[in-house]
């Protein structure tokens, strides 16, 4: 055995009718769980996303990405600061609640930024940022966000893979 698998590979065109595969294939990669956070003219506003990812070192860049269907995408393209929530792996209930509702804000622990952004408890690591660059993505917006403050602890983040939420093992 040469350490490889021994599976069946299937190919397909992205496009009309192959959404549902082109989504399966994509969910074979796991994700971290984010919530982004800012504020909106009717008050705070929350979305889960596992789009996130680093841009840039120097200056320090991230970017994530909000579907234009979502009622929430004129909030986050319209702020100029939001905050983005990398989630601890006890927290998939908060992920699926932000997911469904982004306006719920009632028994989750947060307090407001300096500028007014909405800052969640509990993550492992929290970005505070403002929006620099806001670029079309097919359906989506791709927002880059410089970041202007980090707190981060210790502790195991929460996954995406396949549909559900997981953990991460690590092999030795």
């Amino acid at each position: 055995m040469d350490g490889t698998q021994d599976f069946e590979m299937t190919s397909f065109l992205p496009g009309p009718g192959a959404e549902r595969q082109y989504r399966d294939a994509l969910g074979l990669f796991g994700t971290g769980v984010t919530i982004v956070t800012a504020q909106g003219p009717d008050g705070p506003v929350a979305i889960t996303a596992n789009s996130f990812s680093s841009v840039s070192l120097t200056p320090a860049l991230v970017l994530w990405s909000v579907d234009l269907k979502s009622d929430r995408c004129p909030v986050f393209r319209d702020a100029s600061f939001s905050a983005i929530h990398v989630l601890d792996e006890g927290q998939a209930d908060l992920a699926l609640h932000f997911a469904k509702n982004g306006r719920a804000f009632d028994g989750v622990d947060w307090i407001l930024s300096e500028e007014g952004v909405p800052l969640l408890g509990g993550c492992l690591a929290r970005f505070e940022c403002e929006t620099v660059a806001d670029h079309p993505g097919g359906d989506h917006r791709i927002l880059v966000s410089q970041v202007l403050r980090v707190t981060r602890s210790d502790g195991a983040p929460l996954l995406f893979a396949k549909g559900g939420f997981g953990r991460f093992a690590r092999r030795d």
